[in-house]
């Protein structure tokens, strides 16, 4: 996605892992703060954004398999349930 962006191959890998290297220290954070329901807001904040950006700069792959669809709305799902058990909880 980066490259049709306009951004060149090093900077594209560059973006690449940089967002690699972040969703790997989200994901730990998500995994050690799991009880934290700004986190959990933060995540379906996050997995909303992708999905848009997805939808506004590559529409073709909303329709690709494992597509950004299918793969973010039920996190979203779940971390909606997640949220209000965390809410329940407090």
């Amino acid at each position: 996605m980066t490259g049709s962006a306009g951004f060149s191959a090093e900077v594209s890998e560059l973006i690449t892992r940089s967002a690699g290297v972040g969703e790997i220290i989200f994901g730990v954070c998500l995994f050690v703060f799991y009880k934290n329901k700004h986190i959990v807001i933060l995540n379906i904040l996050a997995l909303v954004g992708l999905l848009l950006a997805v939808v506004v700069m590559q529409p073709p792959l909303l329709i690709e398999a494992f597509n950004p669809v299918t793969t973010n709305l039920p996190l979203i799902g779940l971390s909606v349930i997640w949220l209000k058990e965390i809410n329940q909880h407090l």
